[in-house]
């Protein structure tokens, strides 16, 4: 069976960042972005995140991604915009997404789908994307909140309905401890939230530990390479009654029994003391059988990219799920030579668009002209 390929076809970026107006013009190949510090080159890889589900690639505040900032937005009912055109197999579709001023004076985030108001869902599963930054080479040595919010992205990118079961469990979280702290002990509606929070939070984790097996599978039939093979361990109390076979109701019903019971725990903490909040996603180097923290930056930075690509390859080949774009931000970063031309060598055989950055074009020489390149100068991108 032949795999689908996912690419973007085009970029368009209107008052975002520094970029007045910046379109790029592509085709299949991966796309390398090179310039100077503070070019725009990450502008425009975040500029693509904005188009998934989410706060894009630095979580930034939807002001915050205006150019000018609130005062250079000032006058513009669109303070900033992006769209992009997607091949997915034979079909193509437009995206957008902006930020819109409403009529309280404040900003809403718009997206739509070849011109129709588009779930978060819908969005997901037509533009998967999985990215890789600077601030991650020591994720595996930061706390665990980022381990965590890495663990949910490669989540969502094979499951969309995850987006959604998080936030209705992080509303729910956040009514009963409101109500916690408040010394509110109305049992019929913190038992309400706390059922709310069972079922949403028990999905989390069945769609976790799901994730983590079919990552696992996929790390282990990569071939060795330049990028170690690394050991996932999932720690988290439902997470682990879902690896040891539990039934999904069981688990649910256990999890709202231990939530009105830690009531007094809870509230004395000021936070839940437990549930899917609480996991963390625990990394061995698998050649050294080393903990990915105790290992050097540049090796964490392999490991890291190696549990990615093995993510990109499982979801093009889950019927479920589909080809992603894969986008790497100073991808030279921690790299020599030989690294660099094995991980481009491993993005031109993955089924879904790369994108990387850096700061000079002979970084990108190994792929000769296997990639496009462009040069960003100030909010801009010219071809070269």
């Amino acid at each position: 069976m032949t795999l689908q390929r996912l690419w973007c076809a085009e970029l368009s970026l209107a008052d975002f960042r520094n970029h007045a107006d910046t379109t790029l013009t592509l085709d299949e190949r991966p796309v390398c972005l090179f310039g100077a510090n503070g070019a725009g080159k990450t502008n425009l890889i975040e500029a693509l995140t904005t188009l998934a589900p989410g706060r894009g690639l630095r979580g930034a505040a939807l002001i915050d991604m205006a150019r000018g900032g609130e005062k250079g937005a000032y006058d513009r009912a669109r303070p900033w915009s992006v769209s992009g055109v997607f091949h997915l197999g034979p079909n193509d579709f437009r995206i957008g997404a902006g930020a819109e001023r409403t009529n309280e004076g404040g900003v809403k985030r718009v997206s739509r789908m070849d011109g129709h108001a588009a779930e978060s869902g819908e969005i997901a599963r037509a533009a998967r994307m999985i990215w890789v930054t600077p601030a991650m080479d020591r994720l595996f040595s930061g706390p665990p909140g980022d381990r965590r919010r890495f663990l949910d992205r490669l989540v969502f990118a094979r499951a969309s309905e995850h987006g959604h079961a998080a936030a209705a469990y992080e509303r729910a979280l956040r009514e009963r401890q409101r109500l916690l702290n408040d010394n509110v002990r109305d049992d019929s509606w913190l038992t309400g939230l706390e059922r709310e929070m069972a079922a949403h939070g028990s999905a989390i984790a069945a769609a976790r530990v799901e994730t983590i097996g079919q990552l696992q599978d996929a790390i282990l039939a990569r071939p060795e390479g330049a990028f170690p093979k690394s050991m996932l361990v999932l720690e988290g109390e439902l997470e682990a009654q879902f690896a040891a076979g539990g039934k999904s109701g069981d688990i649910e019903d256990r999890f709202a029994a231990d939530l009105r019971i830690n009531r007094g725990l809870d509230a004395s903490a000021g936070r839940a003391l437990r549930g899917p909040q609480r996991a963390d996603l625990l990394v061995r180097h698998a050649p050294k059988d080393m903990p990915a923290a105790q290992c050097s930056t540049g090796e964490q930075k392999a490991l890291l990219l190696g549990l990615v690509l093995a993510q990109a390859r499982a979801l093009a080949d889950d019927h479920g799920a589909g080809p992603a774009l894969l986008l790497i931000d100073e991808a030279a970063a921690h790299l020599d030579a030989a690294r660099r031309a094995a991980l481009f060598e491993e993005l031109l055989a993955l089924t879904g668009q790369a994108w990387l950055t850096g700061t000079d074009r002979d970084l990108f020489e190994a792929f000769g002209d296997r990639a496009q390149m462009f040069e960003v100068r100030q909010g801009h991108a010219l071809a070269a």
